[in-house]
């Protein structure tokens, strides 16, 4: 029995888009923007976006709750980038500003920043809060998958 096709959304023009399991690896792109869904860096979020993509992606999306007044946020950038193209295809991950978003930062109860959130169709999994090398983000990706 094959599986169902993953729905991933278009960080974009927010279309859900239907991929095969089998075709994850080879960079779908959105059918009606022609944006990569699954990019090797961290996609931007805001508080129109945040919901739809976080919640209909079928892929774990790791979200980086973040300021660009926070120095440890600004330090931890260049990680969670390189951790984006160690784990894409099979993780999204994006950067939520916490002053540009207030209304979906305020959701989250953020006991300080930066904290990263890893999400399942919605669903909050894990979370830590501080300042994580690449290793780290990794590691906590992939041990709360």
């Amino acid at each position: 029995m094959t599986e169902p096709p993953l729905s991933l959304v278009c960080s974009d023009c927010l279309a859900v888009n239907r991929v095969p399991n089998d075709r994850i690896d080879d960079r779908p792109i959105c059918g009606k923007c022609q944006t990569p869904l699954l990019p090797a860096t961290p996609i931007e979020l805001t508080d129109r976006t945040f919901g739809k993509l976080v919640s209909r992606s079928d892929v774990p999306v790791l979200v980086d709750f973040w300021a660009s007044w926070c120095g440890p946020c600004r330090m931890m950038a260049p990680s969670f980038a390189e951790a984006a193209a160690e784990l894409s295809p099979g993780f999204l991950l994006a950067k939520l500003d916490t002053d540009a978003a207030t209304q979906t930062a305020a959701q989250f109860s953020l006991s300080g920043i930066p904290t990263i959130i890893l999400f399942r169709r919605g669903s909050e999994i894990a979370r830590q809060t501080g300042a994580l090398n690449t290793p780290q983000i990794l590691q906590f990706a992939r041990s709360n998958a």
